[in-house]
Order: structure tokens, then sequence, then C-alpha cells
């Protein structure tokens, strides 16, 4: 495990695995870190387990391989947040980096992934691979955010790809590439229409496979979908961040929290 970063790039996971406690609370009986992923406790709420996850170095830079798991068990409830946004970075070598969140809730458990947004710096490539299995039962809130550069600057190179499985069945699986190098078109009408902040929000809910919310357009550039599953997804486009994370937060509002 390349702790230190060298030519090659740093590689490091971060753990956390949420189970009820027997008394009518949620333990971690992993939490753990590594390289530039630190996971913290936080107060939590009922039975709800909070976890930050704080930023120990920069990162991603190019060459990194970070992955950070998350594990729900049967009845825990878990809440993951970050405490700045993270920014991707041109690194030594010219290899992209790569960060990868692997989710798993298991029937019955509750999980809400909140972190704050990814930024792509001019002179970044990154790939991000965010991947969630759910229980039949199982409920989610999935928030991504990802800014185009920093203010006044051109973006890096992004590539993200979000898959949700619910009991083993494919309910959404999407990829988005953008910045200097991505497919002809992604800054056009059909895809990110000049804006540079993009986000999406991923609601899963047994309830909605009695009633499914409608597709329908929640305000300028942000749209709720209905997936094939008791699952909902709300996509947002805006100019920065900012306003980015009011449209998401006004759509899942309009959802009802859970």
């Amino acid at each position: 495990m390349d702790r230190v970063r060298g030519t090659a790039g740093l590689r490091a996971t971060a753990r956390v695995h949420a189970r009820r406690d027997g008394r009518g609370g949620t333990a971690l009986p992993v939490l753990d870190g590594e390289g530039p992923l630190a996971p913290r406790r936080t107060r939590g709420s009922g039975a709800e387990a909070r976890v930050t996850l704080v930023g120990a170095m920069s990162g991603p830079l190019g060459g990194d391989r970070l992955t950070v798991e998350a594990d729900v068990g049967a009845g825990a409830r878990l809440r993951v947040g970050s405490a700045a946004a993270t920014i991707a970075l041109p690194g030594q070598t010219k290899d992209e980096a790569h960060y990868d969140v692997r989710l798993t809730v298991a029937d019955g458990g509750e999980l809400h992934w909140l972190p704050e947004q990814l930024i792509s710096a001019r002179g970044s490539e990154l790939y991000v691979t965010t991947r969630a299995d759910l229980g039949a039962d199982a409920r989610l809130v999935l928030r991504e955010e990802q800014v185009l550069g920093r203010t006044g600057e051109e973006p890096g190179r992004l590539t993200s790809r979000l898959t949700v499985r619910i009991a083993g069945r494919c309910v959404l699986d999407q990829e988005l590439a953008c910045g200097p190098g991505a497919p002809g078109g992604w800054d056009g009408p059909a895809v990110l229409a000049g804006h540079r902040a993009v986000g999406q929000i991923v609601v899963v809910r047994p309830e909605f496979a009695r009633r499914m919310p409608p597709a329908r357009m929640a305000g300028d550039g942000t749209a709720v979908l209905p997936l094939a599953g008791p699952a909902v997804l709300v996509t947002a486009l805006a100019p920065d961040a900012l306003r980015l994370r009011r449209s998401l937060d006004e759509a899942l509002d309009s959802l009802g929290r859970g």
C-alpha cells in the first residue's frame, strides 16, 4: 500500500461498515481509511450513524487510485458526507486518476450518501465510478455533483459512471465524459448546454413500487425521471455549484426526504 505519493501515484481505501447495535441504534464496527481518505464518526440522530470523510491530503492527483466502500447491514441507518469539496488535480504522472465508490445496502438498511462537490481542475484527468448494490427493501439517497473547473478556470477531463442495482437488477447505468479529449458535443445543447455544474440524486424507496412519482421538470435545468424499479433519478444542470445544490435540494424536497 503506497501511503506516500510517488511517480506511480497513491493507492488508498476507506471502509465504513454500519450494523444494528441491538439497542435501536447503528454501530460502526469498521471505520478506517488510508492516505487522503479519513472517515470520522460525527454526532448522529436517533437510529442513524453519521460519518464525515475528511481530506487528509490533496487529491486525487494523476495516477492515484482511491476507493471508498460503505456497507450497510439489515436495519442499520448511515449518513455519509464530506468536510469539503474534492478537487481533482494534475499529478507528476500523466496517468489518469481513479476514484471508486462502492456502496452496499442490505434489505431494511438505509444509506444517505451526500458528499460535497467534485471539482475538475485544469490539467487533471479523473475517472469516477459509483456502484450501489441494494437489497429489495433497502433505502438510498445518493447525491453526486461535479463542477468543471474552479472559478475562471478551464476544466480538466472528467469521466463519471453511476450504476445502481436493486435485488441484482440494474435500474441505472449511465456515464458522462466532459472536458478536453471527451467525445465531441459534451458542451453542446444535448449535454451540458454551456453549464459548468452537473449533478444527480438517486432516491430508492420501497414505497415507490406502489406509487411512483411522475416524470416532470422540476425547475430550469432540473428533471425528475422514474426508473425501472422503486427508484427515481433527479438530474440538474446549473452555471455554478451553489445553484446546482439549490436545484437538487428543491427537487429532493418535492419527493419528500423520507
